[in-house]
């Protein structure tokens, strides 16, 4: 879906930019930047879109979002409730590629961080005692300046361009069609598809919210995300249901209706397509990992 191109500020005395963030919700639109970032949730869950990949976050996910590769993290419901005393939590770094000279990743020392910032054009998920690492040194990160701050995030890259202990989230070869005249069109779907997944979406409606027609839309939307309208819908309820099995507060009855779907079968089926495993596969896995 086409993002939205987004402007990072940087202070005028820094070549690159950390912040520490604690806002009630994440929920941006879907944006990209020439900026690479460098993403610590501390707290928060919800939904993730990167590049072609819809996927849960958690606290303590580590990302690595490569320059415009669009994104959005937004927060579950329950952090959009009044009075609520939740509050998302993230540290954020964004440098560009060339901040520190034209000639910098050209020199062959830097081979290995050249290929991880190519490689993050497809966006990184960073694990184990990889992430540890970085989480410790972007808390020291915030607490200097000058060359420490350039060090540091050269430390970062260096640890992670070196790892084993990474997922690459977007599929081979994703590419995105940045048309700035979509943005709005497609951010009107993408807000209304978040809102309403758990209810049923007709294709007139979908179509009508996009201001195209029926016939349009399948082909704009595929076009657009690299995937039909139909899975992408699919891909939430999913999300959505898995959420719900983790938290194993309701009946796998509950949750499938609850996540959208009409009948159990239904949701039996698209759930193992999705994942490769059954609901109740999923939720004794999880658990069993939490246990281990």
């Amino acid at each position: 879906m086409n993002p939205h191109l987004l402007k990072v500020s940087t202070a005028p005395h820094q070549s690159f930019n950390i912040r520490h963030d604690v806002v009630p919700y994440f929920y941006n639109r879907w944006h990209f930047h020439p900026e690479v970032e460098l993403l610590h949730i501390q707290k928060g869950t919800g939904i993730q879109f990167i590049g072609d990949s819809i996927q849960r976050f958690k606290k303590d996910d580590v990302i690595l979002v490569g320059a415009n590769l669009p994104h959005l993290w937004r927060c579950d419901d329950t952090y959009f409730q009044k009075n609520k005393i939740l509050r998302a939590q993230s540290t954020v770094v964004h440098f560009r590629e060339d901040f520190w000279g034209e000639r910098f990743l050209e020199i062959p020392e830097n081979k290995k961080l050249k290929q991880l910032l190519e490689k993050a054009k497809r966006g990184i998920s960073i694990t184990r005692a990889t992430k540890q690492f970085v989480i410790e040194q972007l808390e020291k990160m915030l607490h200097v300046k000058d060359t420490e701050r350039i060090v540091l995030l050269l430390q970062i890259l260096t640890k992670i361009s070196q790892s084993k202990q990474l997922k690459q989230i977007s599929s081979a070869g994703f590419t995105t069609l940045v048309e700035e005249k979509s943005t709005e069109r497609i951010n009107a779907v993408y807000a209304y598809t978040l809102a309403h997944f758990k209810e049923k979406i007709s294709l007139k409606k979908i179509a009508e919210v996009s201001n195209i027609s029926s016939n349009s839309f399948c082909r704009y939307f595929k076009v657009h995300t690299r995937k039909t309208y139909s899975n992408f819908l699919h891909e939430l309820r999913i999300g959505h249901a898995s959420k719900l099995l983790i938290e194993n507060k309701l009946s796998i009855s509950q949750i499938c209706f609850e996540s959208g779907f009409n009948n159990i079968t239904n949701f039996y089926k698209t759930f193992k397509r999705f994942t490769g495993q059954t609901p109740l596969e999923y939720q004794k896995l999880y658990m069993t990992n939490e246990a281990a």
